[in-house]
């Protein structure tokens, strides 16, 4: 017994399916030709059973030739004659008087004949199908007839007479059919199988690689020189995730090990620091030092839980936006000076390119000012001391902010990862503390505001980065 949900190849899928579906698609053809082949071959007969009566005719009343008996010819002209050569019919031809008399054949007349033949006359010409009776068995033959006329009178007719059977009879050219069919069938079978099997492979080897991804491994061979452009997409598009996926799983590893290690250190320094007051190690101005220095630490710790909030209230869409119509200039210029307010050394300059003229844009004031933190905090690291240019273009509808530093830059195997969540590069994972939020943070930010973060361009002369904001729309 057949399983209802039994699993079978793609390749016997397809096989199958267009198989059977090239078969009903022939054995269609293959009626509609046979029918076609059965008129076209019946007309053809019967236009050569007229052209049979028309030439007796013409050959019987030829004064040209030597016939002077009464019919205008030879009475056993055609009794006499080569029977028909022609392989499918073998019509009976029949000359008779006015009367119905038989004057001529091509066949030995049985008893009765003349009464059948004189049945059939009814003055008119043509082609006409009629029923009769053999052997108590009911016939359906076609029979033409011409009238034989001379000096503008009749004197007789010719009469040829067959079968319908044997006008619709094409055993050879069923056959010649049937041959061609059966070729296409082959023919198609084997290109439905080579395609169904070039196609699957790629799939089955995706699907193996699944396996391969399921069970922790993510490195997968697949093939590269694939010409089908949707084959191509899938095998692509799935070592980029797998790719992605590793990444991922080495992101999470990392997190793990991160947010333990970022918060155990001021955890573990802030324990040290109050025991060490309680037990009276130190004591006056030290003390005091030593508290202060707890509140640094505890100030650390806040921020990175707070981070992490953040991160997630923004993941969730849970944290409201405030848009507000103000101006890109004065919003930019604000954020620059509340973030110098923080620093406590002037190493790193901001060099500012305003817009000549004032333009509004759609924006949240504590938003862009966390993204505007974000970014010189990242090129304070990057680059100790220099200068970070900050540059405004107005393009149509939207407002463009670059914040570019003169650090060492990103290494290029980074870049595609700077703003998933948790990732840090290798230069800045152990020589600066945090969880590796700040970029994907404030690119979520700049989206939830119908912005956006990009990375621009970053090589070894330095890091830009392009915030993008709308423009508020005028009335």
């Amino acid at each position: 017994m057949f399983k209802k949900n039994k699993r079978i190849s793609l390749r016997n899928y397809w096989t199958s399916r267009y198989l059977l579906t090239l078969f009903v698609g022939l054995v269609i053809i293959s009626f509609i030709s046979a029918a076609w082949i059965r008129h076209t071959t019946f007309q053809n007969r019967l236009e050569m059973m007229e052209f049979i009566a028309d030439e007796t005719v013409f050959r019987l009343t030829d004064t040209s030739g030597q016939n002077n008996g009464p019919m205008i010819g030879i009475p056993g002209f055609i009794g006499n004659r080569e029977r028909s050569t022609m392989r499918e019919i073998d019509p009976v031809l029949y000359v008779v008087d006015t009367a119905g008399n038989i004057v001529s054949s091509n066949r030995p007349m049985p008893p009765g004949s003349e009464k059948n033949v004189a049945n059939l006359l009814d003055g008119e010409e043509g082609t006409k199908k009629i029923t009769v009776t053999s052997k108590g068995q009911e016939l359906v033959q076609y029979v033409v007839k011409r009238k034989l006329k001379r000096d503008n009178k009749e004197v007789g007719w010719v009469l040829v007479l067959e079968k319908k059977a044997n006008l619709t009879k094409v055993n050879q050219a069923y056959g010649l059919l049937a041959l061609l069919i059966g070729a296409l069938a082959v023919l198609g079978w084997g290109a439905i199988y080579s395609l169904s099997k070039r196609l699957a492979h790629p799939i089955k080897q995706v699907a193996e690689a699944a396996k391969q991804v399921q069970e922790g491994n993510y490195t997968v061979d697949l093939p590269q020189n694939i010409r089908e452009e949707e084959i191509y997409e899938l095998v692509t598009s799935f070592k980029e995730m797998a790719n992605k996926l590793e990444q991922l799983e080495k992101t999470r590893t990392e997190l793990l090990a991160g947010v333990t290690h970022e918060l155990k250190t001021p955890v573990t320094s802030i324990s040290g620091l109050l025991q060490a007051v309680k037990d009276g190690v130190v004591t006056g101005q030290d003390a005091s030092e030593f508290i202060q220095m707890a509140l640094v630490e505890t100030t650390k710790m806040k921020t990175m839980v707070g981070d992490l909030l953040a991160f997630n209230h923004f993941a969730v869409d849970a944290i409201p936006v405030k848009i507000e119509t103000l101006n890109v200039n004065q919003l930019v210029r604000d954020a620059v000076a509340q973030w110098e307010v923080m620093q406590d050394d002037e190493n790193v300059k901001i060099q500012m390119d305003f817009l000549a003229q004032s333009v509004d844009v759609q924006a949240d004031v504590v938003r862009i000012q966390q993204i505007v933190t974000n970014l010189l905090t990242n090129a304070k690291q990057a680059m100790q001391e220099g200068i970070v240019i900050i540059a405004l273009v107005e393009k149509k509808d939207a407002v463009f902010i670059t914040v570019k530093d003169t650090g060492h830059g990103i290494p290029q195997e980074d870049q595609a990862f700077i703003f998933e969540r948790f990732y840090r590069g290798e230069n800045k994972k152990y020589a600066v503390r945090g969880l590796g939020l700040g970029l994907s943070l404030s690119k979520m930010m700049a989206q939830s505001i119908g912005g956006d973060l990009r990375l621009l361009d970053s090589n070894s002369s330095g890091t830009c980065f392009e915030i993008t904001l709308k423009k508020a729309t005028t009335l």
